[in-house]
Order: C-alpha cells, then structure tokens, then sequence
C-alpha cells in the first residue's frame, strides 16, 4: 500500500473516530476526574517511526504514581492492582487508547501497524531478536495484527511472539489488510473479547 494512501485513510479514519467518539471521551474524562481527581489523560514515552521517541497519549486507567519506584513494569491483566475502577473498566473495553486518535492525526501512529513500545522494553527484546529494529520502517499503530491474535503482553515469550506477527504484517501489509484488522478489532471489542 502507498504511504500516502495509508497516510489518507488514517487521517480521515482518526478524524471521523473522534467526532463520533467524542460523548464518549467526555463521559471517561468525568468519570476519572471525578474517581480520584487526578488528571484524565495519561502520556508516556514511546519509540516510533525511524526509531524516533514520541509521546503515547491514553485514558489514565491506574493509580497515580502507578510506577513510583522508577522501574517499568509491563500490564499484567485484569488483576493488575494498579488499576482504577474507571481504569478496569475502560480497559476491559480498549476505550482507554482513544486519545491515540490524535497520535494518528499528529503522524505520530498510523490507525494499524505494530503497537509501540517503550525504549526499556525494546532493548530487552533486541537482545532476543535484533529484527525489532525493522519495525522502524512503518508508524506504530493504533490496532494491530499481533494485539488481535496474541493479545497484551506481559511476558517475554509473548513479546517475542508479537513481533514475529509485527514482521508478517510489514511485509505484507495492504489497505485490505488494514480495513480486515480494524474490523475484528472492532467486532471483538462490541463482543466483549478480552485481549
């Protein structure tokens, strides 16, 4: 598929997302303000296109303070003790990651690719497969083939099974394969899927 198609698609696709989603947005921001009155919206450091850092922006699904002690830690589930009421909630249901539209609008992210992830994170997974690197080539996503299939991921193995589902998608990425991702994304989220 052509950049600037792709390009298209996700402008027009992110646009569109957020006026239809915007009751929706107001409604989360409500509900974590008034929770515990910290801030709505989470941001975080990622690596993305080129290999280059950008800011991550999502509902705050955790505590604040969620990573107090400095270390990153990976999401472990609906268990996660760190998790908010609101937070589960939204979780549970993949509403938290609709700030990510404006990643999409910026050029940040595109609406499917692979799902960006911290530098501290990267590293470990190079040291298993360098292939990562390759990554660099396309934006990040908002959805994706290896979230769908493999779900979060909180372990290595897991990790390393993304990223071989990452490389298929590179390779072999189309505007239909994009339209078919973002439909069972969407399908498995209206069904309640836990992924």
């Amino acid at each position: 598929m052509g950049n600037l198609i792709k390009r298209i698609f996700d402008l027009v696709a992110a646009v569109v997302g957020l006026l239809v989603m915007s009751p929706v947005c107001l409604i989360i921001w409500i509900a974590i303000k008034f929770e515990d009155h910290g801030p709505a919206i989470f941001s975080q450091e990622r690596i993305g296109y080129k290999g280059k850092p950008f800011m991550l922006y999502k509902f705050r699904s955790m505590i604040m303070d969620a990573e107090e002690d400095g270390r990153p830690q990976l999401y472990s589930g609906g268990e996660d003790s760190r998790l908010t009421k609101v937070g589960r909630f939204i979780r549970d249901h993949h509403v938290d990651e609709l700030p990510q539209l404006w990643n999409v609008i910026k050029g940040d992210m595109s609406f499917v690719g692979y799902r960006p992830e911290r530098k501290f994170f990267i590293e470990q997974i190079m040291e298993q497969n360098p292939d990562y690197e390759l990554l660099y080539k396309m934006r990040p996503g908002l959805f994706s083939m290896a979230t769908l299939y493999n779900g979060y991921t909180d372990t290595m193995e897991k990790m390393l099974e993304r990223l071989r589902m990452d490389l298929d998608y590179l390779h072999n990425h189309s505007l239909w394969l994009d339209i078919k991702i973002i439909f069972l994304t969407a399908i498995s989220i209206i069904s309640g899927k836990k992924f």
